[in-house]
């Protein structure tokens, strides 16, 4: 597990600074780590620009026998006196991920890596599949924005998607524990910044595209060409299989650019509860459709599929809602592909439980409450739709916006939220830098907005309450018998970001405990 300096450097395109060729081809390069003081002896520091300083600046915290960095992190290093070998190339993250994974030995070779992308669904469909390849008895790692999981053991990670030198490392680490089954979410953002380039995917799958990050693609098309690199015949990261979600009009045009290589098998689906604008139901047809689902009293769906029109199968779904139908059909699609739909995979993924997605909180009332990780406005939607199928009573959202992102969204989630929802509750998210209370208006004038215009019913009840726990217990107080409430926007997370502060905070404990209140008679 080791690469000599001067390979490096030729497969880098780069060049050496501080060494001669045959010295380059005598050292060795064992890791490579973005954290200076990560670096450990006998490793590379990759010391790349940031939005406020260069990385080449914290390289005296390294232990590094050599440094990866441009001509801006060059300078910067032998300005102040940096005497340590340099392989200098245009853009670091360019070629970052093929360096880690040279040095490396290249594990995803011998992984049969799935790569999920899409604006919602990532986490559950990810987790289907690990459900479903553990109980078809494969050794199988999970990778994704709850954590990194090996054979369902926890193992410490950052980010949806690790930067390049982190992913290669798992990789590696998986490898050597005898895993052949990686599952992988691929976020637009690892996808433009380079992440994810030196793996080799067996199989890339797109769920589906709405709004969302467009503080950092600054469009949809941006975002979409994003995504786009997965499926990309001209790209370094295509598998040779894909699995698209076509009902929508951007799965559509994946699975085009997709079998713009002939070598790649296109696997498309559809499912019924959503049609593209651009072809009515009736005329599309997909290599695997997923029938209208039956739903038990207790949430289970039973969902049908059929295989160009005359295979059909049906699996069972723990997880409600016609989103989580098109997760299930796309997760079936690719065991399929991979050679492991069967009735073991099948048991598995009848078992799966995805933790803040539509996770019941539970403590003997007499209305359902769940949380669930909705923030965005499409699964703000989805989430109320589906809400609404079940309820014969009110439904009730608590919901917020995230500050440092795309700030367009915000009054579209406060829509959504209203036209949803019965009861709307505007509360805090994530405010991170911003203040909290501009936030929120922007949230609110886009909910009172839909009230004003009737796109909302006009007995919609929108309030604002700053803080996310207050919040939380007021909806609480308002179910009734019968009613349905979501809170919405964090999921999983257990901490919420006001002022670059992590405080300890947990939607589904807060909520567990309001229920709890209400049933002792909310006593002080």
């Amino acid at each position: 597990m080791t690469a000599t300096l001067a390979k490096l450097c030729n497969l880098a395109h780069g060049r050496l600074d501080g060494i001669t060729e045959s010295a380059a081809a005598g050292t060795d390069i064992a890791a490579i780590e973005l954290n200076a003081a990560d670096v450990p002896e006998g490793g590379m520091f990759a010391a790349v620009p940031g939005t406020r300083t260069h990385g080449a600046r914290y390289a005296q915290q390294s232990a590094a026998t050599a440094i990866l960095t441009d001509e801006e992190g060059l300078k910067i290093l032998r300005e102040a006196g940096e005497t340590r070998p340099v392989l200098v190339v245009d853009d670091v993250r360019a070629v970052m991920g093929h360096v880690a994974a040279e040095i490396y030995d290249h594990p995803s070779d011998s992984l049969t890596i799935i790569g999920v992308t899409g604006t919602s669904g990532k986490t559950t469909t990810t987790y289907m599949l690990e459900g479903a390849l553990l109980a078809a008895g494969c050794s199988t790692g999970i990778i994704g924005t709850t954590g990194t999981r090996i054979n369902g053991r926890a193992v410490p990670s950052s980010l949806t998607t690790p930067e390049a030198p982190a992913l290669q490392r798992l990789f590696h680490q998986m490898l050597s524990e005898g895993v052949t089954h990686v599952v992988m979410e691929v976020s637009s953002h690892a996808l433009s910044l380079g992440r994810v380039d030196g793996v080799s995917f067996n199989v890339g799958c797109f769920l589906n595209l709405s709004q969302d990050h467009l503080d950092f693609h600054k469009t949809l098309e941006e975002y979409f060409q994003a995504k786009a690199k997965l499926f990309d015949p001209a790209g370094p990261t295509h598998a040779p299989k894909a699995v698209v979600c076509i009902d929508d009009d951007w799965g559509v045009r994946m699975a085009d650019i997709a079998a713009g290589d002939p070598d790649v098998q296109v696997t498309t689906v559809h499912t019924q509860h959503r049609v593209t604008d651009k072809m009515p139901a009736a005329e599309v047809f997909a290599e695997w459709h997923a029938a209208a689902a039956t739903v038990t009293t207790n949430g289970v769906q039973h969902v049908e599929l059929t295989r160009n029109n005359t295979d059909t199968v049906e699996v069972e779904v723990p997880l409600p809602g016609a989103f989580n139908v098109a997760n299930a059909a796309v997760a079936w699609s690719v065991l399929d592909a991979i050679g492991h739909a069967n009735d073991a995979a099948k048991s598995g993924l009848a078992q799966v439980r995805v933790p803040g997605r539509m996770e019941r909180i539970d403590r003997g009332q007499d209305f359902l409450a769940v949380v669930d990780y909705a923030h965005k406005p499409a699964a703000v939607a989805e989430v109320l739709a589906t809400l609404r199928a079940q309820t014969e009573g009110r439904v009730l959202v608590v919901v917020g916006a995230g500050g440092d992102r795309d700030t367009a969204k915000r009054p579209i989630m406060g829509a959504e939220a209203a036209c949803g929802a019965d009861v709307v509750i505007i509360t805090d998210d994530n405010p991170r830098s911003e203040v909290p209370s501009e936030i929120r208006a922007a949230v609110v004038a886009g909910a009172k907005e839909a009230v004003a215009s009737g796109k909302a019913s006009s007995d919609t009840v929108v309030e604002e309450i700053g803080g996310r726990g207050q919040a939380i217990r007021r909806v609480v107080e308002l179910a009734r018998s019968g009613d349905s409430i979501v809170v919405a926007g964090k999921g999983h997370e257990t901490g919420q970001d006001i002022g670059g502060v992590i405080h300890p905070f947990d939607d589904r404990e807060q909520l567990a405990e309001a229920l709890t209140q209400r049933l002792e008679g909310f006593a002080d």
